[in-house]
């Protein structure tokens, strides 16, 4: 798996997922489980089923975040005068200005306007500094930005 960079509070919330996943769900799903088990005959047990699924939906889950921690570097944004892991981005584009928080791929939330340095608009402000001009290809054509500023 490729080395991925990842902000100090994505590698927390990881570690606190991690933490609830191995205790208190694995604990959950194996009462579920045991309560299911002394309902009787599993093979038509939907209870046994679902907590059998939870179960195994569960422990992907942690394999996956761990495989996400192993695989991940810790960066913290640089004060390089370049945009970077971090950085609030103000562009102006068509139709007004935007702003963008630069974050690594698991806290990428749209909505909100975090980004991740992975995704197209992401990769074209990484490394870009104020006043510059970047094309970003979308499905809908290109877009371009215009570096206002940057923090």
């Amino acid at each position: 798996m490729i080395d991925r960079v990842i902000t100090k509070d994505a590698l927390d919330k990881l570690v606190n997922e991690l933490e609830y996943l191995t205790t208190t769900k694995r604990r959950e799903i194996a009462d579920r489980i045991q309560r299911a088990k002394d309902l009787g005959d599993l093979s038509e047990n939907a209870e046994y089923t679902e907590a059998k699924e939870a179960h195994g939906f569960n422990e992907g889950r942690i394999g996956e975040i761990e495989v996400l921690i192993k695989n991940s570097t810790v960066v913290t944004a640089k004060k390089s005068g370049r945009i970077g892991l971090g950085s609030i981005v103000k562009v102006k584009a068509k139709g007004g200005q935007r702003e963008y928080e630069i974050v690594s791929f698991n806290e990428a939330d749209p909505i909100n306007n975090k980004i991740s340095n992975e995704s197209p608009i992401g990769q074209a402000l990484v490394d870009q500094k104020k006043g510059d001009k970047v094309t970003v290809s979308t499905p809908k054509g290109n877009l371009e930005f215009e570096i206002i500023d940057f923090k």
